[in-house]
């Protein structure tokens, strides 16, 4: 019908010609039909659609929903998606039991992790614990041997040879002239451990020592009730010394009285060996009365000596006792500076008789005189010195003639002029003084030159004495070269340039030297007889005996305060300073070095040339001697007994491939009434290394608080009470220091640990 109207409408407004408005109306409305019903459909359908899409969902009853999830059974109810959802399933169980195996396997390392960290921490802590084992072993080791060392000298001592009788084998020499000490001295009584025992005759139990001078008896006999090497018991003597001059002109015996009388003495043993025959001089006129004595093979020690006599590494030239009985007075020894003096050189002397008479009583003495007469240089060096003084290019005073009476004199010696006190007035203003040798040069030393060369060294003249063949007093052991000018009388032509050409600083260094040299062996009595025994035991190798130890008081003193540690002190850095532990004490060997000192430093000395500050070359027989007492003790450092074998703590030495035991030091502190200070500075010492006491030295008479707490720092303290307040207490050898090594500071000191321990090392 509707393809009926539509071709109606078509042809019927030609054809039916009355209805063509009724078909327009028609057309329209359904043309408005159909657009409303699109505009219907395209508006309000999307958004019905979307108000149910949006809230369709909300619904409670889950069944209800249109776009939820479904279950598996819902969405696999077509066989294949039944397949894809077990193969998934599966596979999700896979990857969940997967997920536990990781998780397991995760914890599982973790565990071992730790576990591997645990193993090297027991690694190290037991690498740590075998380096402790093998510390404790090698400590155990080397406290066994030490333990062992003590229980087991080092050395046997030697047997020892005293002869009861004399023996006949003992070799004689061809001529008491060619004694020396192989052959004309017996060893055997004298052993490296023997001390050195020396017994000296009392001079008043034979008919000589009614003829000695007075003043010499009472002071020899004053310094032998004092020295350390005296011993009354004759038997095991190893040297014997009897004094038989300085002799009285009107009582002297006559030679063969004081031959019989010297041949008489109980220990003679027939030729006098090991015996010592000392004649001193006081004056400068002394004879060498026992120029016709025969003394065998006695050894012989005065001023006087021919050559004839001398028997050089035998005989000792002495020099004169000016001081017999008094100390020197230093307070008038003239300061050493200023360097030169109103003259540049002086000289006072009268020749008495000339050298050919000199010659004729020589030979009356000695038969065996063999050359001729040596060239008389007197006249020469007359001329030439005053020719220096009429120059007036230099202030110099030579007078060769007296204004007052000479003294005696030996033939051919210049004699002295004036009092003694004259010629030390004139020499303090000289600095050169001058010392001419006799004419006869068979006369190697006389009781007036070394009487010129005492007063020349006392008051600061540098000795310029011409003539080489002179020996000078205890030549073979003091370098008389770093303290005197010896010159050829040939040369007296160039004594002059020589003596000016001398720089001020070389002046000084011998003025210094000779003053030491005057003050040590040749100012009073004690010096002089230390100085002749101290020759006699170096000759023969025997070591020195120990410096006297100080007693040391301990003032009583309270304990316990734990000391703290300064950090300051205790930043050391990376250094190893040593055992953290605390050693306990080792003392130092104390004789190891007692029997090869005194050879070695014989060699050292002789053959070596040091400066002239140096004590060791003057002194190779060292310690006797009061000055050089509180410098050397017997060798090294301050110890009582010689020294220990060196080295700074075993773990340093072990470190230089040394087997040394090993080794301490001791803290010797001076203090005076200032206890708080000593008390920091004994804190800052808590935890030293290689520290074996500390030794405090209370230099107060007043005695510290009775409630003073002292620090507690693992090792001794010891507070020694002195004397008298003096800073040389630090240098007295105290008994209780056990180790060769002393740190000696006073009690403001501060010093860390590395610094100390750089010092020791």
């Amino acid at each position: 019908e509707l393809m009926t109207g539509y071709t109606m409408l078509r042809n019927g407004g030609v054809g039916n010609g009355g209805q063509p408005w009724v078909l327009r109306w028609s057309s329209r409305i359904r043309l408005t039909w159909l657009s409303f019903t699109l505009f219907i459909i395209l508006v309000f359908f999307p958004l019905i659609a979307h108000y149910y899409l949006t809230t369709i969902d909300d619904a409670d009853d889950a069944g209800k929903r249109i776009f939820g999830p479904r279950t598996g059974n819902e969405l696999c109810e077509v066989k294949h998606v039944q397949d894809l959802c077990r193969i998934r399933e599966s596979v999700s169980e896979e990857l969940l039991q997967l997920e536990a195996k990781r998780q397991e396997l995760n914890s599982e390392i973790a565990k071992l992790n730790l576990k591997i960290e645990a193993c090297k921490k027991s690694i190290e802590n037991a690498k740590q614990d075998l380096l402790q084992l093998k510390n404790v072993i090698s400590q155990t080791e080397h406290s066994y041997k030490e333990l062992m060392a003590q229980n087991q000298p080092k050395l046997s001592l030697p047997i020892r040879l005293l002869p009861d009788k004399d023996d006949a084998t003992f070799p004689l020499p061809k001529s008491n002239r060619n004694c020396r000490l192989h052959n004309c001295f017996d060893y055997s009584r004298c052993p490296l451990t023997s001390g050195f025992p020396v017994y000296v005759y009392n001079s008043d139990d034979y008919p000589f020592g009614s003829s000695l001078d007075p003043l010499i008896k009472q002071a020899f006999e004053a310094t032998v009730r004092t020295n350390v090497y005296v011993t009354e018991n004759a038997n095991i003597a190893c040297v014997y010394i009897i004094l038989v001059g300085e002799m009285q002109e009107p009582v002297m015996p006559k030679p063969t009285e004081l031959e019989q009388q010297l041949h008489s003495l109980p220990y003679w043993r027939t030729d006098g060996h090991n015996h010592l025959i000392i004649n001193l001089s006081r004056k400068s006129e002394t004879q060498n009365f026992i120029y016709n004595v025969s003394t065998g093979r006695a050894m012989i020690a005065q001023s006087t000596f021919y050559d004839v006599q001398y028997r050089p590494g035998f005989d000792i030239v002495v020099s004169p006792l000016v001081h017999a009985m008094s100390e020197p007075n230093f307070l008038e020894i003239p300061p050493q500076v200023p360097v030169k003096r109103k003259y540049l050189f002086s000289f006072q002397g009268e020749k008495i008789e000339s050298l050919r008479s000199s010659l004729q009583e020589v030979r009356s003495f000695e038969e065996e005189i063999e050359g001729n007469a040596p060239a008389d240089y007197d006249d020469r060096i007359i001329t030439t010195l005053k020719a220096v003084q009429d120059s007036k290019l230099d202030f110099v005073l030579v007078e060769f003639t007296c204004k007052n009476q000479p003294k005696a004199s030996l033939p051919t010696e210049w004699a002295l002029c004036g009092e003694r006190d004259d010629r030390l007035e004139l020499l303090k203003l000289s600095t050169f003084a001058l010392i001419i040798t006799p004419g006869d040069t068979r006369l190697v030393i006389s009781a007036g030159c070394a009487m010129r060369l005492f007063e020349a060294l006392e008051v600061g003249a540098i000795p310029v004495v011409l003539g080489e063949q002179v020996q000078l007093p205890y030549n073979d052991v003091i370098r008389w070269n770093e303290a005197a000018l010896i010159i050829p009388k040939p040369r007296i032509t160039e004594v002059h340039f020589l003596l000016r050409s001398i720089s001020d600083n070389d002046l000084l260094a011998m003025r210094r030297q000779g003053r030491f040299l005057w003050e040590t062996y040749f100012s009073t009595s004690d010096n002089v007889f230390s100085t002749v025994l101290a020759i006699i035991r170096t000759r023969i190798q025997i070591p020195a005996a120990p410096i006297r130890e100080e007693t040391a008081v301990e003032i009583p003193h309270r304990s316990g305060k734990a000391a703290g540690t300064d950090p300051n002190m205790a930043d050391n850095g990376d250094l190893d300073l040593g055992p953290v532990e605390t050693e306990p004490p080792y003392a130092s060997p104390k004789y190891l070095r007692n029997f090869t000192l005194t050879a070695m430093d014989i060699y050292r000395n002789w053959n070596s040339a040091p400066g002239p500050f140096h004590l060791f070359p003057y002194t190779p027989f060292d310690p006797v001697l009061p000055s050089e007492a509180k410098f050397l003790g017997s060798g090294t450092g301050f110890r009582p007994i010689g020294g220990g074998a060196g080295g700074s703590g075993k773990e340093f030495q072990a470190a230089l491939g040394g087997n040394v035991p090993r080794e301490q030091f001791t803290v010797v502190m001076l203090t005076y009434e200032r206890e708080e200070v000593l008390m920091n500075s004994l804190e800052r010492l808590n935890g030293l290394p290689y520290l074996n006491k500390v030794v405090v030295v209370w230099n107060s008479p007043k005695l510290p608080s009775e409630d003073l707490l002292w620090p507690d720092i693992g090792v001794p303290i010891m507070v020694v009470r002195t004397e008298k307040n003096s800073l040389n207490n630090r240098f007295l050898p105290w008994d209780e220091i056990e180790t060769e090594a002393i740190l000696s500071i006073d009690d403001d000191a501060h010093l860390r640990h590395d610094e100390i321990m750089f010092g020791f090392r």
